[in-house]
């Protein structure tokens, strides 16, 4: 059961930026900096994807109200990817079930996910732009720092994880009335970018070719 604490630490990180932990692990073994990490995440093919991906990611998630829809689209890929990446550390080290390491790896990277989704509109109710690059680089930053601690220290690193993952869900419950204001206001823009016609009632009138 020793590789529980690697797949809760890779799961979290999955949830704030997928490509980044696939892209930090497939180094640190191709490099020989680690030998716990799976062969499958060292291909030169994964590497080049993870890496562009990453780096589209880079962008995206420092433009307001981009950041939300690239999160959006990830609700799944990211609890999957953490779902894959805990199942093939899992069957690397064979002290855990892979189905149950997917499980775990899984659903802490939903969790992640939601509270970054949650922050993230929190932080697109402010009119400047410095917000989102800054919480983004702490995400970035912290992902990287904690997936390191996981490869040299596994328990601390779980740890960092969960108390990260508890501080996040209070902040978004902290947060929840921005949230709802995010939401208001993309529903408005949703109906200000319909046609006109659409956003006009028809006039009741009388039928066409009615010939009065």
């Amino acid at each position: 059961m020793s590789v529980i604490p690697l797949v809760f630490t890779s799961g979290w990180a999955s949830g704030i930026n997928a490509y980044a932990v696939v892209l930090l692990l497939g180094l640190f073994g191709a490099t020989g900096v680690s030998d716990a990490v799976p062969a499958a995440l060292q291909r030169t093919d994964v590497l080049i994807v993870a890496g562009v991906l990453f780096l589209c990611e880079a962008v995206a998630d420092k433009i307001p109200y981009a950041d939300s829809v690239w999160d959006t689209a990830h609700t799944v890929v990211r609890p999957v990817a953490g779902a894959v990446v805990a199942a093939l550390l899992a069957g690397e080290s064979g002290s855990l079930p892979e189905l149950a390491a997917g499980a775990i790896g899984g659903s802490t990277a939903l969790m992640s996910h939601l509270v970054k989704a949650g922050t993230r509109m929190a932080v697109n109710t402010s009119p400047e732009p410095f917000s989102n690059v800054a919480v983004s680089v702490v995400e970035d930053l912290g992902v990287a720092g904690v997936v390191t601690l996981a490869l040299f220290n596994p328990v601390a690193a779980a740890v960092t994880a969960a108390v990260l993952l508890v501080l996040g869900i209070v902040a978004v419950l902290f947060l929840a009335s921005r949230i709802r204001r995010f939401l208001r206001r993309r529903a408005q823009r949703r109906r200000d970018g319909r046609p006109a016609a659409a956003r006009e009632p028809r006039p009741p009138g009388r039928g066409a070719g009615t010939g009065r």
